[in-house]
């Protein structure tokens, strides 16, 4: 999207925008009537057309707006409006928007013209649209630019991939994905096959992939930055392509919803694209075990005990918390064999945090107060937000197994989204800098853009904030 620091003579297309304290002081400069439309209330839209142009009139609310909240606007006015927008240059009549807010109302115009399947058919994507803005320099406004386009391009690619419908995502096709992804951003790619994954002792991963038709495929991308002494995140993402729940069988009645279990990963993925596209200033190791649970003759079954990549032997007692067998030696491998500043795992892990949030946020774990308060910090600036749980050591007695060194579930009807992240715990390898995000709930949902539910996102806008600006 061009963002240029000019103003031409005449416009066929303006978005002029308000809060409602603008549009009170500058109301009496439009026709008297549409005060009767229109205050500058949050998400309210009025047209205004004459002979020569199109005035979209975009309310952005109060005048203590947060900056997330401008994107929202956007968002909502990309999505509800792209019938009309015509691909042309545009006015922004702004003023009293700062740097930040600017920021976010241009990348909500571009994370509102997504839709599944994903193309660049809206205006906004046209290479005649252009944004005439006065307010701020040319050199700004080109980083503005740059910012919104890397962020739509990763969190589009994340939607993307959470939306296919199951026979679309096969763990074959993600690979060549993540190849080609790799490829284009000078990523090392490396993923570890079936026989490979027993060689180096990835028990508990392969034990959710035994049943699977296809080969394993643990990947590992690495993104390299060529200055010194810079920090390195470690990040994880639960990549689940299906979740029939294995022989512990989910209930049909929302299964097809399942497809969305690689929630975790797909906010990685968007999170590299990003990085790579800012070229970043930091190193980032992300681990995707790819697979998918499914049931056949081959499968784990529930009283199986399993070894761990790191030694530990895991008592399945329901095939259906199969996140955490996946995340452990994801955890354990990563941290094993690369040395990372932090730790973070992501994933659509339990029903527990649903039912506890619901969608407004995500559940964090962190054995860190510095992670654990920027990422609470982070959440809050990008409206992806995650409220913290306790690691009670109280709760490991829940996952001592009679046969093995743990279970993967308590049993007990409470509490499972703490008992996967103690459980987590104890494959970090004493890791002082971790965060686990369950985000179960935030990462499929109610969109503006569907009927049904649908990937919202989420992760990438938060790990994208968090990596550039603590590293």
């Amino acid at each position: 999207m061009k963002l240029i620091n000019k103003k031409n003579k005449k416009y066929t297309q303006i978005f002029h925008l308000f809060t409602e304290e603008e549009w009170t002081k500058s109301n009496k400069n439009y026709n008297k009537n549409i005060s009767s439309f229109f205050s500058g209330k949050k998400y309210e839209v009025f047209i205004h057309t004459d002979e020569e142009n199109i005035v979209y009139l975009i309310g952005l609310g109060t005048s203590t707006v947060q900056n997330f909240e401008v994107q929202q606007v956007a968002v909502k006015f990309s999505q509800t409006q792209k019938d009309k927008l015509q691909a042309a240059p545009t006015l922004v009549l702004a003023g009293f928007l700062n740097e930040k807010q600017f920021e976010e109302f241009v990348k909500g115009l571009l994370f509102g013209t997504y839709s599944y399947p994903f193309d660049k058919k809206h205006a906004f994507w046209n290479t005649k649209f252009e944004i005439h803005f006065e307010n701020l320099s040319q050199k700004k406004l080109d980083t503005i630019s740059s910012k919104a386009e890397a962020l739509a391009n990763g969190q589009t690619a994340c939607q993307e991939w959470l939306n296919k419908p199951a026979n679309l995502k096969k763990p074959d096709m993600l690979s060549l994905f993540l190849k080609n992804m790799a490829r284009k951003y000078d990523l090392k790619y490396t993923a570890f096959n079936r026989k490979k994954c027993e060689e180096l002792g990835l028990g508990a991963y392969l034990s959710v992939n035994q049943g699977s038709a296809y080969d394993a495929a643990f990947t590992i991308i690495e993104y390299k930055t060529t200055v010194k002494n810079a920090k390195t995140f470690g990040l994880v993402g639960k990549c689940v392509l299906f979740d029939t729940g294995g022989i512990s069988l989910k209930n049909p009645d929302n299964m097809h919803y399942m497809k969305s279990d690689m929630g975790g990963a797909t906010a990685v993925i968007g999170t590299l694209i990003y990085a790579a596209e800012m070229k970043l200033p930091v190193n980032i190791v992300a681990i995707l075990p790819i697979t998918d649970n499914a049931i056949s003759e081959n499968a784990f079954l529930p009283s199986d005990v399993i070894t761990a990549y790191n030694g530990k032997t895991i008592e399945v007692l329901n095939t259906d918390a199969e996140g955490r067998m996946v995340l452990a030696d994801g955890l354990s491998y990563l941290t094993k064999n690369y040395k990372t500043d932090f730790l973070i795992d992501l994933a659509t892990l339990t029903g527990s945090s649903v039912r506890m949030f619901g969608d407004t946020c995500g559940a964090m774990f962190s054995n860190n107060d510095e992670l654990k308060n920027i990422l609470i910090k982070t959440g809050d600036s990008t409206n992806q937000r995650v409220w913290n749980l306790p690691l009670w050591d109280v709760w490991k007695d829940d996952i001592q197994s009679d046969v093995a060194d743990l279970k993967n579930i308590s049993m007990k009807p409470i509490g499972d989204c703490i008992i996967a992240a103690k459980f987590l715990e104890q494959f970090i390898e004493n890791h002082p800098k971790w965060a686990h995000l369950d985000i179960a709930g935030v990462a499929f949902g109610s969109t503006g853009y569907s009927k049904e539910k649908a990937a919202t996102g989420f992760g990438v806008q938060l790990l994208a904030d968090l990596i550039e600006n603590y590293h």
